[in-house]
């Protein structure tokens, strides 16, 4: 059985939490979810939803560097929005993140988020 690596970045937020930024299991890595937090302050980033999926996916793309691959290696993405009216606009931000072939992926509305965030979104990738 494959023992985990735990993977940590200062490029992305410290957890806010009990959880690792990521865990490698094998040729694995599961990406812990990201809200747009900005990794120098930990504040939470100004703007609509555009400019918070955009800081998530460039929280989500220096984790996967820091486990030695890319969103491009994402195999499942699972996305949460308080608010599934913009789902078109995080449709945007995300394509310019990852090629295809895109990965699987789930979207669902919840309730609410850390912080008050509009957007959490948790990547699975295969290296």
């Amino acid at each position: 059985m494959s023992k985990k690596e735990i993977i940590a970045t200062n490029n992305a937020p410290q957890a806010i939490g009990p959880y690792s930024q990521a865990v490698k299991v094998g040729d694995t890595v599961y990406l812990s979810g990201q809200i747009p937090l900005i990794p120098d302050t930990m504040e939470m980033i100004e703007g609509g939803i555009t400019e918070q999926a955009t800081q998530v996916f460039k929280n989500l793309s220096a984790v996967a560097e820091a486990a030695g691959g890319s969103l491009n290696d994402a195999a499942k993405v699972n996305i949460s929005l308080t608010d599934l009216g913009e789902f078109t606009q995080v449709n945007e931000v995300m394509m310019q993140y990852f090629s295809q072939p895109y990965p699987a992926r789930a979207c669902v509305q919840v309730a609410a988020l850390p912080r008050g965030a509009m957007i959490e979104v948790e990547v699975i990738l295969a290296l």
